[in-house]
């Protein structure tokens, strides 16, 4: 892993010029809420957007849902746009996106400014992460 400095970014976009990486090289670290209270993390390319049918159906559950920013950062320890699993405060499940796999990402880094990065393989396996088609084109 490297962990690296870089200036605020208002955007996935901004962020990705900056590191001078395509928007696909950032994984979005996003938290989601189940029913029952517990929660879990999805690994979505930065070009793409969960697909909640997709996702439900790999999860095996009916009802998903992101959580709003004060549950999300109760959830994880973390802010919205520095969520990662590396870390976290509890060490929920993680389901990666096929399309990681074999890369060397961006993610974030638990803290405004900063950006981690790791062999997708790595993270995939010291998770024990479910990898799986759960992303769309963004529309």
């Amino acid at each position: 892993m490297e962990i690296r400095e870089r200036p605020a970014a208002n955007s996935l976009n901004e962020a990705a010029a900056l590191l001078g990486i395509p928007p696909a090289g950032i994984v979005k670290t996003l938290v989601v809420k189940r029913s029952d209270d517990t929660y879990l993390f999805a690994l979505v390319p930065g070009d793409r957007a969960i697909s909640w049918p997709k996702l439900r159906a790999v999860v095996g559950v009916n009802k998903l849902q992101l959580p709003d920013p004060a549950r999300a950062l109760a959830a994880t320890g973390y802010e919205r746009g520095t969520i990662v699993p590396v870390g976290s405060t509890t060490d929920w499940p993680v389901f990666a996106d096929e399309r990681i796999v074999g890369a060397r990402i961006a993610m974030g880094a638990g803290a405004h400014g900063y950006s981690l990065f790791v062999g997708a393989d790595d993270l995939i396996a010291a998770y024990g992460a479910t990898v799986a088609d759960i992303s769309q084109e963004i529309s």
